[in-house]
């Protein structure tokens, strides 16, 4: 939507104009000013909050020293600029004309009172310049002799000009680094013989800039030793840091300008040889578009106290979001990790209990089960089923095998053939069937693997021979097989509630309601689990036999009860008692834990939506269920009218329009902005991570996250460098990050201007 000038006579607009246009002041001294100077009367009476939002002055209303412009992408003003450019005369030469923006006739008392205020603001500003000029000229007294220098702001001298160029160039390395994906090591220099030198990608890109003319860094190295290194690892790092953090602050500026947002963390990762939880945050653009972006990696905590509170401290204090306007927060997570990111839900809901503990709309809700299950055997049986999909999307050979394998063992099936291939080409360990799919797919998986293992020709590497041995055995494990079965039956109660969760609009609000019949469900199956897991067992031995596997105790087990005559525990009973039972009490408690009332009361906003009224007949209460955004609301008090007007709008519609069906399409509708409380009741519904981005484009963090991990080998990934990877179309201000090293790092600075070694100087390493 563009940007109208609010100025009287002014007809800008920010479609047709490069010019810059700013907001009015919030603050309501300052804001009262541009109102007084801009002569409309019909801004008098309106808040500065309303004016703020709304009402616009481009920049030809301001005189160019009011107007910072740091870099070709942000115009900003001083924190004291007012608007005294204006054209408030040329109306008068049509005197017929309509005028919207309406010009106040000031009285003589008003004319006298404005001169008098320009007079006073000249004369501050003229004594404020020369105070500046006075503390200017007895400014610093140097360090050995204590004599007085004279210290001028500006011109800089023609050595901070060249520091400030060369630093540039190196700013500009390293973000192509980043963009491109290229270490700053190209190798492991110990793994060289020794006497041979080779430089990293860093320095070889430096000294290729050099060579095709950047005449900066030439006379900036062109008398240094040629194996000293031109950057230090140290100086990089610190560079990077910045780098980071000026790409991340201009997403994060985005989001503070929506206020509300919810935070989202993928699987632990490796980094280097560490682990990491990879942050994302939603918010709702000033184009009204729902996104989800990358904005950094948080080092990971054994200890679940120190990792809740380092999470905390991380998004407030160094990427500075206020937490109070968080939403929403989800966590997906490998086996494993789940018991330590409930922690850190539970320490964030007890100090702010309006951000929402949610599922993630990118993770199917059994998968998600599956992995929060505190058994051990589950956890392995994850991880094998991973590898095995991981090797055979790896091997387009052994793909095809497995295909030429299915077609045999469902020859009788045509239809159950061709589905389970067109599954195995897809990544099927995260889909809400996934156990239902392992089932039909293990005999076709064994027979597979084993016809690797007896090929004796030289058709498969060593390492598909030894992988395909591996997971052989792993999958022909007893424990295994009786591991997915029960998964398989625990986690069909709640496929169908996971899978609406991930579809319209309209079945998440439905799916809402149907969790107490689920949960109805499961309980029935925990009273009786006796019965339930006598069926689920046969099926596993079944199973097994069809596999030629022994029906067995696992062998962990066995070895520690060595001894104990006592002991005559039957398989079925070990396994109902350390599987069966724990899996179904924590999918039980886990759904409570993550549709909490709350929650629930959110999804049940949804009704706001179009469709959904016109499926409930347009017999909906949402005043009820928005009471806990009631402080998010513009305009509280209107609510309920505003509701009501909402409905008959949609159920008087004409034939021929068609009822939104997405939070997406009703924030973009052209006269939302009449109803400011039901827009910021979608804006907010939307952020929550339960609630899926319709347009994908605005998706391509999580994206960009997956395939930077994906094509960056782990002691080649960098931090720094993967938010410069991923956010690689943000735009960045090299003069900000060149002034911001040369403020935090002014004695590396200092360093620099003036160690240029001579041609008889001995130069070592920078360390």
């Amino acid at each position: 939507m563009p940007n109208f000038c609010a100025a009287p006579n002014c007809t800008r607009k920010s479609t047709q104009s490069d010019l810059a246009f700013f907001r009015f002041p919030r603050d309501p001294v300052r804001c009262q000013r541009w109102v007084e100077n801009c002569r409309r009367a019909d801004l008098e009476d309106k808040t500065p909050d309303q004016l703020n939002k709304h009402y616009r002055l481009c920049a030809k209303h301001f005189e160019t020293s009011m107007i910072c412009r740091s870099s070709p992408y942000r115009t900003v003003l001083r924190d004291n600029a007012v608007p005294t450019i204006f054209d408030l005369t040329s109306h008068l030469n049509n005197p017929h004309s309509r005028h919207r923006k309406r010009i106040k006739e000031l009285s003589e008392d008003e004319i006298r009172t404005l001169k008098q205020q320009k007079i006073d603001e000249a004369f501050e500003r003229e004594q404020a310049t020369q105070e500046l000029n006075e503390s200017n000229a007895q400014n610093t007294v140097s360090e050995e002799g204590g004599e007085e220098q004279e210290e001028e702001a500006t011109p800089l001298t023609l050595e901070e000009r060249e520091n400030k160029d060369y630093l540039k160039s190196l700013f500009e390395i390293l973000i192509l680094m980043g963009k491109q994906n290229i270490p700053l090591d190209g190798h492991n220099a110990d793994e060289l013989p020794e006497g041979i030198f080779a430089s990293d990608n860093f320095q070889a890109l430096l000294e290729c800039r050099i060579n095709s003319g950047d005449e900066v860094l030439r006379k900036r190295f062109e008398m240094t030793a040629v194996n000293l290194e031109y950057c230090s690892k140290t100086q990089q790092k610190q560079m990077l840091e910045i780098c980071e953090s000026c790409i991340r602050e201009e997403t994060l500026r985005e989001v503070r300008d929506s206020h509300f947002f919810s935070i989202v963390t993928d699987e632990v990762v490796d980094i280097a040889g560490e682990e990491h939880l990879p942050v994302l945050v939603r918010f709702v653009d000033d184009s009204h578009n729902l996104r989800e972006e990358f904005i950094g990696f948080l080092p990971y905590e054994a200890d679940p106290d120190i990792l809740a509170v380092k999470f905390h401290t991380t998004i407030t204090e160094k990427w500075g979001l206020n937490m109070e306007y968080c939403r929403g927060q989800a966590y997906i997570v490998s086996s494993g990790f789940a018991s330590k990111m409930k922690v850190v839900a539970t320490r964030l809901l007890e100090k702010y209990p309006q951000a929402v503990y949610t599922l993630c709309s990118s993770c199917a809700l059994n998968v998600w089960l599956a992995k929060s299950v505190p058994v051990v055997g589950v956890s392995t049986a994850l991880g094998t089923i991973e590898e095995v999909c991981c090797l055979f999307r790896q091997s387009p050979q052994l793909l095809e095998e497995l295909d030429n394998t299915i077609s045999v063992l469902f020859q009788n099936n045509k239809e159950k053939s061709n589905e389970l291939k067109e599954i195995c080409r897809s990544h099927w360990t995260g889909r809400h069937d996934t156990f239902e799919v392992l089932v039909d797919l293990i005999q076709a998986l064994v027979l597979c693997l084993d016809a690797v293992n007896s090929d004796t020709s030289v058709r498969w590497n060593n390492f598909i021979a030894g992988r395909a041995f591996v997971l052989s055995s792993a999958i022909t494990d007893f424990d295994f097989i009786v591991t997915i079965v029960i998964l398989k039956h625990a986690l069909s109660f709640t496929r169908a509630f996971g899978r609406n969760l991930q579809g319209q609009t309209s079945d998440v609000f439905f799916a809402a309601s149907s969790l107490t019949a689920v949960l109805h469900s499961l309980n029935e199956v925990v009273e009786n689990v006796d019965v339930y897991h006598e069926f689920w067992f046969e099926e596993a031995t079944n199973l097994a036999t069809k596999l030629d596997v022994q029906i067995k105790l696992p062998g962990k087990f066995r070895r520690a009860q060595q001894g104990n005559l006592d002991s005559e525990i039957t398989s079925e009973n070990y396994y109902k008692e350390v599987l069966s039972i724990p899996t179904l009490e924590h999918i039980i408690q886990e759904l409570k834990d993550i549709f909490s009332e709350q929650h629930l009361k959110a999804l049940k906003c949804l009704s706001l939506v179009p469709s959904v009224m016109g499926q409930l007949k347009f017999n909906t209460s949402e005043e009820h269920h928005a009471d806990m955004y009631k402080n998010d609301l513009p305009n509280p008090d209107t609510l309920s009218a505003e509701l009501h007007c909402w409905r008959i709008k949609w159920k008087h519609r004409g034939k021929d329009i068609e009822l939104p069906s997405t939070i997406y399409e009703a924030l973009h509708l052209p006269d939302i902005k009449f109803f400011p409380n039901v827009y910021a009741l979608l804006k907010v519904l939307s952020i929550l991570p339960v609630m899926k981005v319709e347009n994908e484009k605005y998706e391509v963090g999580r994206k960009r996250l997956k395939a930077y991990l994906k094509n960056t080998l782990t002691e080649q990934r960098s931090s720094n460098l993967a938010l410069l990877n991923i956010n690689f179309d943000i735009k960045h201000d090299l003069d900000l990050m060149v002034d911001t090293y040369i403020k935090l790092y002014p004695d590396k600075v200092e360093f620099q201007e003036d160690f240029i070694p001579s041609n008889n100087s001995e130069v070592t390493k920078d360390a």
